[in-house]
């Protein structure tokens, strides 16, 4: 067993080490720094494992972070393995046939951390970069109207940020439920004869009581076909987000019905990715939306649409095979939800026109039909469901249906 010396390398190490950890994500600390640099001078370094365990005793906390800090230790603590991933990556000799190793969960995170680097471990004479704030605004607003289909990967991660940071929606609605109100209209019969009979009688002061409001689930059908491919992933980081503070329900189809849920409950945003990502079996595949509602309506539709739920729909509505079942099984999941919202990327196109025969099936039984292609798009939609007043004008179904009538 080697004894870890305080005066070495380690300690320097140990600090270049959390300081990754905590661009990666972790809730790392001075004090866990000084608590994990103590506990490796008192465990000692006896093997790969016990430095390993005794660095996660003290910098892990949560359970969703114990997969950045596996990539994380992996990395930083064997630089051959990391100078050997980058070769490869920017290599230009041509592929080996080798089957792709799938990539880990946190992995990009934790890369992009470790290559930053310490800024003071710069060179001196490297010039000094300078933010220039003069163009931030204008930047961000073309990243917010710029649609998701034509970002790159860098603006593509800016966006998952963005969808973070946005004001998520805090509608209520009112249940048949009561609970206690001092400034309550109604009177509480048992919560009064309860004061009374502590009083022996002798005073009755009245109770009253009001309806208990709660946020109504938000039920999304999201399509995974080859042409929705790029934004239903973008999609699910704002479900993933709305998941955090609200009760969602959500599921993807394509050829079949996947139900989402539990992976999407995960609070690591690229576990739970990763998690649908392996869950789904026909991603950008065809589009079967008939035979997927009616799977819904026949297997989920009690258990999820209750309490008032929002059902989001978010699809182009090019249905592959015959659309002749499509509009009952829309008309029954609109009459199943208090507000069934369709979703749409191609009203991006501004002379879009409901040709398609799936679209003119769906369009009746809907109460708003939105455009979901970019930063802009999402923001209204929080502050429509927000408001929680029905459809706009320039949301309204029937100013589209007037067109093909």
């Amino acid at each position: 067993m080697m004894e870890a010396r305080p005066d070495g390398r380690m300690a320097d190490n140990i600090v270049y080490f959390a300081r990754a950890l905590r661009k990666a994500g972790l809730r790392v600390g001075p004090a866990s720094v000084r608590d994990a640099t103590e506990a490796v001078l008192a465990a000692g370094i006896g093997s790969r494992d016990d430095f390993y365990w005794t660095l996660h005793a003290v910098l892990v906390s949560r359970r969703e972070d114990h997969a950045v800090f596996d990539e994380a230790f992996r990395l930083f603590w064997k630089s051959r393995e990391l100078v050997e991933k980058m070769l490869a990556m920017f290599s230009p000799r041509a592929p080996e046939r080798e089957e792709r190793q799938k990539p880990r969960p946190g992995e990009s995170r934790v890369a992009k951390a470790l290559l930053e680097g310490p800024e003071k471990d710069k060179p001196q004479g490297a010039p000094r970069i300078e933010i220039d704030a003069r163009l931030t605004a204008a930047r961000g607003e073309l990243l917010r109207a710029r649609d998701f289909a034509q970002m790159s990967a860098a603006e593509l991660a800016q966006a998952r940020r963005a969808i973070s940071a946005l004001t998520l929606p805090f509608d209520r609605v009112a249940t048949r439920r009561y609970r206690s109100d001092p400034r309550g209209r109604r009177i509480d019969a048992r919560a009064t004869l309860r004061g009374a009979a502590r009083l022996g009688g002798a005073l009755v002061l009245p109770k009253f009581r009001s309806r208990r409001a709660v946020q109504p689930p938000l039920v999304v059908l999201a399509d995974i076909s080859g042409s929705m491919s790029q934004y239903s992933r973008v999609f699910l980081h704002f479900l993933h987000a709305l998941s955090e503070r609200r009760r969602v329900h959500a599921f993807v189809f394509g050829t079949r019905l996947t139900n989402l849920t539990r992976q999407l409950r995960h609070r690591d945003p690229d576990q739970a990715l990763a998690d649908c990502s392996a869950a789904v079996k026909d991603w950008s595949g065809g589009t079967r939306i008939g035979d997927t509602l009616r799977e819904f309506n026949r297997k989920w539709s009690r258990r999820v649409l209750g309490q008032g739920a929002i059902v989001l729909l978010i699809t182009d509505g090019l249905e592959r095979d015959d659309a002749a079942d499509l509009p009952a099984e829309m008309d029954r999941l609109h009459r199943s939800c208090r507000r069934l919202v369709w979703l749409n990327p191609l009203l991006r196109f501004d002379g879009f026109e409901p040709r398609a025969r799936g679209v003119r099936a769906m369009l009746p039984h809907v109460d708003e039909f939105r455009p979901v292609h970019n930063l802009d798009a999402l923001a209204d939609l929080c502050a429509s469901l927000d408001s929680g007043q029905g459809a706009q004008r320039s949301v309204d179904p029937r100013r589209w249906t007037q067109l093909v009538a």
